[in-house]
This record gives structure tokens, sequence and C-alpha cells, in this order.
């Protein structure tokens, strides 16, 4: 049995921790977006989960994914998975001379989604480039055209990294 006592938070707390209100809180809980706290007497406790959720959806909507696509990205992340895209929410705070920092040349980084599977069973990877703008990719694409698409998307990300795409 672990003796680690993991952070909790007060509504007002987790909001301010995560730069939203606590409304918005409130109303992500009510949408599905994130789980509903842990009630303790007159308390509502809201766990580390929570608090990486918050900064998960931030960092997904800077991708301008609307709030469903946001929840299905969420519904399949592992845990992991979340701490990571939280953790790219805070890569992109800006640093102590103002600028903001360079970003990873990770393909994964951008919003990637799983399509249904269609009648005859394909699934497709989906990646939101720019509003407006996206990449799909079938599963049952051959090896090369798996590659072609890594290429495309480390493209985007470096071009993103050195400030090459507006």
């Amino acid at each position: 049995m672990s003796t680690t006592r993991e952070h909790t938070w007060k509504l007002d707390e987790l909001a301010r921790q995560a730069g939203v209100s606590a409304r918005t809180v409130r109303y992500y809980v009510q949408r599905g977006l994130l789980p509903a706290p842990v009630f303790r007497g007159r308390d509502t406790v809201y766990s580390t989960e929570h608090l990486l959720r918050l900064k998960a959806i931030r960092r997904l909507q800077e991708r301008f994914l609307p709030l469903d696509a946001i929840q299905q990205e969420l519904e399949r992340c592992s845990s992991d998975e979340l701490r990571r895209l939280a953790a790219a929410h805070e890569d992109l705070r800006p640093t102590a001379s103002g600028q903001p920092p360079r970003r990873p040349a990770d393909p994964l980084a951008l919003p990637q989604t799983f399509m249904p599977a269609a009648a005859g069973g394909e699934r497709w990877q989906r990646w939101v480039l720019a509003p407006g703008l996206e990449l799909q990719l079938s599963e049952q694409a051959d090896a090369a055209t798996h590659r072609l698409a890594e290429e495309l998307l480390e493209e985007l990300n470096r071009r993103r990294t050195t400030g090459g795409f507006r």
C-alpha cells in the first residue's frame, strides 16, 4: 500500500491552477469532459487527474478542436498520454525572456482521433492540422503511405517550431 497522498484542491484553487474559471470547471463536469469531483462532507475535492484534464483540454483548444472532439481525445488517452498532453500545455508558457518556447517536433502532438470503422471495418486516423484542414489516414494504407503521412506531420511540426508556418 502506498503512503503517497495525492494533492487535492477545492474548486477555486483548481480553477486558478488550471487558468480557467470555476464556472468552466463545473461546465466541463456537466459535459463529461471532467469526472465528477469527490464529495467529502461540506467540501468538494478535485484531484490531480482533474488538473491534468483541464490542462489537456486547454492544449487541445489551442489546436482549435471543438469540445466534442476534445471529449473523444480524452476518452482515448491513457494516463501517460494525458500527462504528456498536459505537460505539453506547460511547455507553451512564455519563458523568462517573454518569448514563447520552441515546440517539440512531435507529429503525435497534433490532435489525433480515430474515426469509427466504416461498414467494411476500415478505421481511419485523423489529425487536425489547422482550422479547416485535416489529414486522414486509413489504417489499411500501405507502409509507404504511412511514411508519407509521418513526413507531412513532421514537416508541419518543423515549420511550427521554426515559425515558418502561420
